[in-house]
């Protein structure tokens, strides 16, 4: 238990983004699809705040902001993860080439305790643990979810992070 949130029942959901499209801002963008997930069948219980980091791999481009939201794990992990598509999607993601700059990115990083090598839908998100503007933010929220495979806890793995070491919250 951390924070009085089951993590056993809980998906952990990270956001960026770096183009802001017809919200003014990258932050009032991912407000405002944080503000859909309830609606799509992902009732919130926890969310961080706004991180940011340089984009990468070009840091010309517009500054990123992330975030991790614990939601409740109503939806198998195949049904979420296209819910999570579809909400990139309503909010202009356009997939080009990998790591362009983007309106909005979610990734499914665990659903649970749930392990799966599928390679449609690797679980727990197999470079999460690398990245400190994911672990950042969950470390926030849920300092000691542990890492399904791992058994690190979210403090733990942001601490030794290897990508994105520039994350600070805003």
């Amino acid at each position: 238990m951390s924070l009085g949130v089951n993590l056993d029942d809980a998906a952990v959901v990270a956001l960026g983004g770096n183009v802001a499209g017809d919200y003014g801002s990258s932050e009032a963008l991912l407000e405002a699809a944080l503000a859909r997930f309830a609606e799509a069948g992902l009732p919130i219980l926890r969310r961080s705040s706004w991180w940011r980091s340089a984009a990468w791999p070009d840091p010309n481009n517009h500054e990123y902001r992330n975030g991790v939201v614990l939601v409740e794990a109503r939806l198998s992990p195949q049904a979420l993860i296209q819910t999570l598509f579809m909400l990139e999607s309503e909010f202009g993601r356009t997939r080009s080439v990998r790591n362009a700059p983007r309106t909005l990115d979610l990734d499914l990083i665990a659903h649970g305790r749930i392990i799966s090598e599928d390679p449609a839908l690797t679980l727990p998100h197999p470079r999460a643990h690398e990245r400190l503007f994911v672990m950042g933010p969950l470390a926030e929220i849920a300092p000691d979810w542990r890492h399904p495979v791992l058994g690190k806890s979210a403090s733990e793995l942001a601490l030794s992070a290897s990508v994105g070491l520039d994350a600070r919250p805003l």
